[in-house]
């Protein structure tokens, strides 16, 4: 194990001692007995489930982190919830020490003067607003771990073209993004997701990125459910940010190009045309759309390899047209201003944080403070911008409020 892996790993346990015997001391001095004996086996053992998970997979490498253990998953995503409900417990305990603390200066700084401040003891509210609120996250992380990450959603958006060709009306057209292989820890799962993209009788799929955590190898007990999805203008993808292999240690420059190359050969495999900077013709009844896929281009410290200048290269540009990019700040910041208009960009990488509120009418989530366009449609004149939630998971195996998803366009030409 690596020296940065210990440091790691040192500083976890520390902060979680730490939040454990300031939860524990709160909740003695605020609850009767009856509780802390159930507290002071609790609170200690949902860390060591939290620290143990984190264990096994460090001690697993390469393979525990990016090859998921369903059981390994809910006892992190479990421990995760209580780790979650622990800050809010102590929060209010925190709130009232520090007004007591400085209470209590003001006390010895006026020393010798007649002072009526006197330091408030802990309430009975203070019991009730903390496990009030930690049963939110508990039974939260539950459900996200065991239904949430698998609970696909299929959302149907009508979108209307005035320049997509007649031979293109009612082109129906499935987008499906970061797949993350090596999080899922239940294949039968997965297979009725993937069902679910062939009960639209898509007449185009398309998948934007990160088909993988980082290694070749973890896509491939899903090779042949994405072998039997199809369509008949054919199915494409792109890469994202994790397809590169740039968040693992390999052991020489080779072995990661031969990563990279396994993974073109398992999209092959899956009978998905990647394009790399590339363009695509789709021809129907003598007509024509054209269809961009550029590799990852994402504010620093995300890979920037998307190239739209080679991937346009020799396309006709009055023609209706597609791109596919992984990150959505490509299009925030590059592809809307580029000569070339893209009538419809289709993204994925925010996950929606996994975790948020979706509701008609208003969305939110944490990843809105690190990206202007994270969810959903966005229009800039001509052009529009769609980002999917995606249909896997990364980091917390779960998903809570962010269900993952199918996309379902249905074009139009009638404005």
């Amino acid at each position: 194990m690596s020296y940065r892996y210990i440091i790691a790993f040192s500083t976890i346990i520390g902060i979680l001692i730490i939040l454990d015997v300031y939860t524990w001391y709160g909740i003695k001095k605020t609850l009767g007995e009856k509780y802390l004996r159930f507290a002071k086996w609790f609170i200690p053992s949902t860390t060591f489930l939290f620290i143990f998970g984190f264990a096994i997979n460090l001690l697993r490498g390469e393979y525990g982190i990016h090859n998921a253990h369903y059981l390994i998953n809910l006892i992190t995503g479990f421990a995760f919830g209580v780790f979650i409900a622990k800050l809010l417990i102590i929060t209010p305990f925190f709130i009232e020490d520090i007004t007591r603390l400085t209470i209590w200066v003001f006390r010895k700084i006026n020393r010798g003067r007649k002072s009526e401040v006197k330091i408030p003891g802990r309430r009975k509210f203070v019991r009730n607003i903390a496990f009030s609120l930690a049963a939110i996250p508990i039974s939260g992380a539950i459900y996200a771990i065991t239904r949430g990450k698998y609970n696909f959603q299929i959302k149907k958006i009508p979108l209307d073209f005035p320049n997509l060709p007649d031979s293109f009306k009612r082109l129906k057209i499935v987008q499906f993004s970061d797949f993350h292989a090596g999080s899922f820890d239940d294949q039968e799962a997965v297979k009725e997701g993937l069902h679910l993209i062939m009960d639209q009788k898509p007449d185009l799929i398309l998948f934007t990125g990160d088909l993988v955590n980082n290694r070749a190898v973890e896509a491939e007990p899903y090779l042949q459910m994405l072998a039997d999805l199809s369509a008949p203008l054919g199915k494409f993808a792109i890469l994202g940010n994790h397809d590169y292999g740039e968040y693992m240690s390999f052991e020489s420059a080779e072995a990661k190009n031969e990563n990279m190359n396994r993974l073109e050969s398992n999209f092959e495999r899956s009978g998905f045309n990647l394009l790399r900077n590339q363009h695509v013709v789709l021809t129907k009844n003598n007509e024509s759309v054209n269809l961009v896929g550029v590799e990852n281009w994402g504010k620093a410290p995300f890979p920037q390899y998307g190239d739209l200048d080679k991937a346009t290269a020799g396309m006709k540009s009055d023609k209706f047209t597609i791109l596919m990019s992984h990150d959505p700040d490509h299009w925030e910041y590059e592809a809307r201003f580029h000569p070339q208009n893209f009538d419809l960009t289709l993204s994925g990488h925010t996950h929606g944080a996994q975790f948020g509120v979706e509701i008609p009418g208003w969305q939110w989530s944490p990843v809105k403070y690190r990206y202007k366009r994270w969810l959903g449609l966005y229009s800039e004149g001509r052009q529009r911008l769609f980002v999917s939630k995606g249909f896997g998971f990364l980091g917390f195996p779960g998903r809570l409020g962010m269900s993952p998803e199918i996309i379902v366009f249905e074009l139009d030409n009638e404005i």
